[in-house]
This record gives C-alpha cells, structure tokens and sequence, in this order.
C-alpha cells in the first residue's frame, strides 16, 4: 500500500481560509485607524511645538512665579549693580549642565573640588572670561549667546559655590 500525496489542490484550498483571515484582520485595522480623530483641531493639536521661544523681558506662558515679568525702572537701575539678582542655578540648569554635570569634553564637575583646583587658583575673573568668550573645548557663553554676560556669571558663581 502506497502513502497518500497531498494534493496541490488541498494545499490551495486550505491557504483560502489564511488568506481571507489576513484581509480580515488588515481591514479591521485599517477601519482603526480611519476612526482617529483627524479632525483640524486634533492634526493641530498633535503638530503644536513642544515649547515656546521666549526673549529676555517679555512674559511668557510657563514662567513660574512671575519670573518674567519685566522689572520696574527702579529695578532696572538697579540691575547693573546688583548681579545676585540673576538666578546662577536656573542658568546652570538650562544650559551647563549638559557638560558640568558629566564632565562631557574635560568640563570641572559641579562640587567635585578636584576638578575646580587649578581652576580656581587662576581667580575669578580669568574663569568668568573663559566661560563669556569659550576656552578649550567650552564655546562662548557654553553655546546659548542669548545669555548675558551678567548671566554667564551668575551660573560661573554657582558652580564655584559648590566647591568652595
């Protein structure tokens, strides 16, 4: 007795049933997808940016605590004598940290003393200099030249406060 071959035809009638499974399940995801909301307020919604740009002085949406609100004319007056006023740590937080924190490129660690040693031995000044107009690896201002020179200082007397 001989065993029994599979036909072709078997094999082409029992792929009918995956087939029609396939274009089943592909249509039911299709009909999913169809039913997003692709309204014009929806695409809107999914497009906005992330963020807002934000220039020095004008108010915006996600300051906190009245942080910018503009400054009285007195507090203007004021500011140029007055650079404490400037918030070192929100500074640092936007922008060195990136580098600061890692020590990404050489960069002296916030409150490691070993990296700031020599640093600090060259005096502030030198260091502000370095960090407004880039030494070595830092580009000018750590790479935002929106940040004033009073600002840059600011974030400089931050990283020095945590190794002295």
């Amino acid at each position: 007795m001989q065993a029994r071959q599979p036909s072709a035809s078997f094999l082409t009638r029992s792929s009918l049933p995956v087939s029609l499974s396939a274009m089943l399940f592909s249509v039911l995801v299709s009909s999913q997808a169809l039913a997003a909301d692709n309204s014009h307020d929806a695409i809107a919604e999914r497009l906005k940016p992330v963020g807002e740009l934000c220039l020095k002085g004008e108010n915006c949406a996600g300051d906190m605590a009245g942080a910018g609100q503009q400054p009285s004319a007195a507090a203007e007056s004021d500011s140029a004598s007055a650079p404490s006023a400037i918030d070192g740590e929100k500074v640092y937080g936007g922008i060195c940290m990136a580098c600061h924190t890692t020590g990404a490129a050489g960069a002296p660690r916030l409150g490691e003393a070993g990296d700031w040693e020599a640093r600090l031995a060259k005096g502030d000044e030198t260091l502000y200099t370095h960090a407004i107009e880039g030494f070595n690896a830092m580009p000018a201002k750590g790479g935002n030249p929106a940040l004033s020179d009073e600002e840059v200082k600011a974030a400089v007397d931050y990283l020095l406060d945590s190794v002295r």
